[in-house]
């Protein structure tokens, strides 16, 4: 009962959002057995994670490009976590370094939600298209 009641105050948008970037990373790890392939894990959630979560937001009557802005939110916030895990603990942080850094992030935020937006209506799209196709196929 409980953890029903916390999944209750998450919104929808944002249930479909995580879904579709916990999605990606499987994802991405296969995309990532590909040869010359460098996809990042934040650069997968951010475009595969924005295309799953379009596709099951469809599918669960949520705006495709509300769920996709939100998981490419969190793509961005992944790459962020992860460049500063890997590299922000190698670098000497002077002022001039940390406002670099600063406004690099906040540039990053800023225009991975628009991806997001972007591949989550092409997600949305592709599913419509697959379940309109089937049901013209059937009949």
């Amino acid at each position: 009962m409980l953890a029903n009641a916390r999944t209750r105050r998450i919104p929808q948008v944002w249930r479909v959002a995580i879904l579709g970037a916990l999605a990606a990373l499987p994802a991405t790890v296969i995309l990532n057995w590909l040869p010359n392939s460098e996809a990042t894990v934040g650069g997968g959630v951010m475009i595969v994670g924005a295309l799953i979560a379009g596709a099951i937001a469809t599918r669960r009557s949520v705006e495709p490009s509300a769920a996709g802005l939100r998981a490419g939110f969190l793509g961005g916030a992944t790459a962020v976590a992860v460049f500063l895990i890997r590299e922000g603990t190698t670098v000497v942080w002077s002022l001039n370094t940390s406002v670099f850094f600063a406004i690099a992030i906040v540039m990053v935020l800023s225009f991975t939600p628009v991806f997001g937006l972007i591949f989550g209506r092409i997600g949305g799209w592709v599913a419509n298209t697959v379940a309109d196709s089937g049901v013209d196929q059937a009949a």
